[in-house]
Parts: structure tokens; sequence; C-alpha cells
């Protein structure tokens, strides 16, 4: 129905899908930056200040948008108007069939796209975070408690500042997939980790121990009651929300030595996920002794997404689901177009 609606509309009012395209685009890179001032959105959705004061003028005319001294915000209506608008944009931006022939080619469980390129663009990864937390809550378990272990990183924190309470009340408990990475603590699966909680209005607990340890160490500590029983509960995760690593990026981010990653280089590592180390058909050619989720523990999640986007994450992409197929990708245009490519 939708599709049939916009052929009609391209024929026969083009002018008018234009104007909704304009407006559509104000309102859901507010949603994404806001609070936002008027200057910064034209700048960063390319339009002069005038054809944005006109625009702003109606939209806050009928409800959609309101202005505070620190930006624009959307209203409840606005919120609820995106909402419904997603759908038919994506339809008219084609990424709908270009998810249906991702999901084909990938052979995994289902995909989403977003529009744009998030290479090029910074906000597309924001929504890459509203596309993951509109399926996270797509996903829940209204009868049981869900527990949500989730990943650090650039783009887990972009669905962390995406995230929102539940409004059909449906209990989260979120806990990190796995220990410090030795990075910044903002992109921490902890940091990652509480900040949901926290926009979600949910419970969380904490994995306080690093990600990599030697055995006799991990052996000791995961002994200790606190971090046993959080642990326990990373296993029992009924849904995980992950990003996918460039290899060479994170073997650099775990300040890997230079023979591991001369080894890398020679095994054709493409991909990293927790701690292991893929080639462009999948195969683990290194694993990193991490604490938290193992890959082997996703077999017995009952929904694992999966969020990756960029041009230049095609090929760990690729890689990463040729050994692990049965996961909701949410990725966005850039590297759904560069893969159907190849």
């Amino acid at each position: 129905m939708i599709r049939q609606l916009v052929r009609i509309q391209k024929r026969i009012v083009p002018d008018l899908l234009e104007e909704m395209q304009t407006r559509y685009d104000i309102l859901h890179y507010v949603r994404l930056m806001q609070p936002i001032g008027r200057r910064t959105l034209a700048a960063s959705l390319g339009l002069t200040e005038r054809i944005l004061r006109r625009e702003v003028e109606f939209l806050k005319d009928h409800g959609l948008l309101e202005t505070a001294t620190q930006g624009m915000s959307l209203t409840d209506d606005g919120r609820n108007v995106l909402r419904s608008m997603h759908a038919i944009m994506a339809e008219l931006a084609g990424v709908t069939d270009m998810a249906k022939a991702l999901k084909e080619k990938l052979g995994v469980r289902d995909v989403i796209v977003v529009p744009g390129d998030s290479d090029e663009t910074f906000w597309v990864q924001r929504d890459l975070g509203r596309a993951t937390v509109t399926r996270l809550k797509r996903e829940l378990s209204a009868e049981e408690h869900n527990t949500i272990a989730v990943t650090g990183g650039t783009t887990m924190a972009s669905v962390a500042a995406m995230m929102s309470p539940d409004k059909e009340g449906r209990k989260m408990t979120f806990v990190p997939a796995r220990g410090g990475l030795g990075e910044t603590l903002e992109l921490q699966a902890n940091t990652v980790c509480s900040r949901m909680a926290n926009r979600a209005e949910s419970d969380y607990h904490l994995l306080h121990i690093p990600d990599e340890v030697s055995t006799e160490t991990f052996v000791k500590m995961v002994e200790e009651p606190s971090i046993k029983n959080v642990l326990q509960m990373i296993r029992d995760a009924s849904i995980v929300v992950h990003g996918i690593g460039e290899a060479k990026t994170m073997a650099k981010r775990r300040s890997a030595s230079p023979e591991l990653l001369a080894q890398l280089e020679a095994e054709q590592a493409v991909a990293e996920a927790f701690g292991y180390y893929f080639d462009r058909d999948g195969r683990i050619v290194h694993r990193v002794q991490t604490v938290g989720l193992q890959l082997k523990d996703l077999k017995r999640v009952k929904h694992v997404l999966v969020v990756a986007g960029g041009h230049s994450k095609a090929e760990a992409i690729i890689a990463y689901v040729k050994q692990s197929p049965d996961v909701i990708l949410i990725t966005d245009e850039g590297a759904a177009a560069t893969i159907l490519k190849g």
C-alpha cells in the first residue's frame, strides 16, 4: 500500500514529495540532535536560513516543534508524526528494497537499513541508534524480564543516546557484554550499559573487571560473588546488542603487539567481535581471552542485534555474519550499497 501510494505521488504531485522530504529531514535531524539551534540545523541540512525559517514556522504552528533557549526540540506530536513517517520515507529512499536484497544476500534473520553513510555524515550513526532502539523494543517480552547485554564503542554509544523508556512498561535490566576494553571511559561497555539503563529508566549491573586478563587472574576474579552474579546474568541475556569492529582498528585499541598485527595482516583478518578475529570467509584466525560473552554463548540468545554502518564496515559485516547468520542486522545505506555491489 505504501509503495503504491509513493508511486502515485511521484507521478501526480512530485513537488509535494519534495516538501514532505524537507519537513521529514528537519523533524528527523532535530530528533537525533535535539536541542539544536536554527543556524546549525540549516548548515547541517544544506538549507538556506530563509527556507528553514519558513519550514520551522510551519512545523511550530502545527505543534510538531518547540523552541527554547537551548534550541529546537520535537513535541510529543512531532515524535508521533515522525515515527509514522519513517516507513514512507524509507520506501521513498529505496532503502526498504535494499534491506530485502541484503537480507537475501547475507542469509541473516532480518535487516534494517537507514538512509545515508555514517562514514560521511556523522548524524547517520545516531539514526542507526534510533533504528536499533525501535527494533530492540519490538523484541521485548511482556511475560518475562528482559536482560539486555550490550557492548561498547562509538556505534553503541549512539544507541545509548537514542534509548528511551518502554511505553508498555516492560521490564528491562541492562548488563555489559564484556569487561573494560581500555578505551575512553564514555565508550566502554559499562558506561554504555549505564547510560542505556538511565535513559530507559531501567535497572543495570556493571562488570568491574578488565576485558583482557591472564588465566590465573580470571579464575580468581570470577569467583568473587558480585562478578560471578553479573557474569551469569550476561550469559542468561535474552537480547544482545553489539557492534562489529574492523580487525586492525580493534587490535590497535587493544594495544596489540607488532607481532600480532603482522599475524592478523598475514591471516587477512577483517572483522572483530567479542575478542574473536575473522577473515573474509568468516573463519576465526585469532582469539583474545576476554571476560564476558563468548561467541558460543550467542547461540543461546533469543535475539542478537548487530549494529554496524559506513561503507568501510562492509567487509567486516560480511565476514562476521558468515559464521553468525541468525542475527538482526541494523546498518546504513553506505554499508548496504557496498555489500550489494560485491
